[in-house]
């Protein structure tokens, strides 16, 4: 009897509050955030800390027109691997500025924006710092995710002068990105991809990328794990090996431990 006293109470403490208290709308500004562990950081198949964990996390922001932006950021050592032993750059951080604009149509989503790679540190002489700006275009359906960038500038540095004096730059390199993420039921994700990186009056570094994994969703957590491969490895010569002789675009199996909140 006190119980059925108790809940009639209630629900008269409940009819009394406003009803717009319960129809207000939702905010259109969203906040987000996202932390990894990796086992190492593969960026395009390429190793950035040469089978050294990698701690990586940001912070992104929505509008519901369709605007975007954010920050993200993870350690390095690929500007250290590739720099001798006696002139080593000091950079172990990269740090990724992005902003957009998405565009839902119909089942189609339509994404346009900038992204601006920065590389913090000093850099000795004959060593230029990395910092690229690229811009993309993607468009996804369903698990299907097709994705274009353009490089506005030297990519990640590359660059070299030649005989004559003159410098043979890297800007209007381009990366098409093609990536497939099935639900296989029970938490689980197959992750596909297959890239294709042009570098720009360098065609030695030009190559292609492949990764195939899972991802399981465990109350929260995003655990994963990839096969990721190459042919930067057979048709690059020494644009990715490292200082020490390390092949940078070898084949890699990577374990990631990943949340977003």
């Amino acid at each position: 009897m006190r119980l059925s006293i108790i809940a009639a109470s209630l629900l008269s403490a409940f009819a009394a509050v406003p009803a717009f208290a319960a129809d207000e709308p939702a905010s259109a500004h969203t906040f987000t955030g996202n932390m990894t562990l990796a086992s190492e950081y593969i960026y395009r198949g390429i190793a950035q800390t040469n089978r050294k964990p990698a701690i990586q996390g940001g912070a992104d922001y929505s509008h519901s027109s369709g605007v975007y932006a954010g920050a993200w950021a993870s350690n390095i050592s690929w500007l250290s691997d590739l720099s001798a032993t006696d002139a080593k750059v000091s950079s172990s951080v990269e740090v990724d500025t992005y902003g957009g604009f998405k565009l839902p149509v119909g089942d189609v989503t339509l994404d346009v924006g900038v992204l601006k790679y920065w590389y913090p540190g000093t850099y000795p002489a004959g060593f230029v710092n990395p910092e690229t700006l690229e811009g993309y275009f993607g468009t996804s359906y369903k698990f299907a995710t097709f994705k274009y960038s353009y490089s506005f500038t030297n990519l990640f540095g590359a660059q070299a002068v030649q005989e004559d004096g003159s410098t043979k730059k890297s800007e209007g390199s381009q990366y098409f990105d093609l990536s497939l993420n099935p639900e296989l039921g029970a938490g689980f994700v197959l992750n596909l991809h297959a890239g294709r990186q042009l570098v720009a009056n360098f065609p030695g570094a030009s190559y292609n990328d492949y990764k195939v994994g899972v991802t399981y969703d465990l109350k929260g957590w995003a655990l994963g794990a990839a096969y990721v491969t190459t042919t930067a490895k057979a048709s690059s010569g020494d644009f990715y090996r490292s200082a020490l002789n390390r092949d940078l675009g070898s084949d890699r199996v990577v374990f990631t431990v990943g949340k977003t909140f």
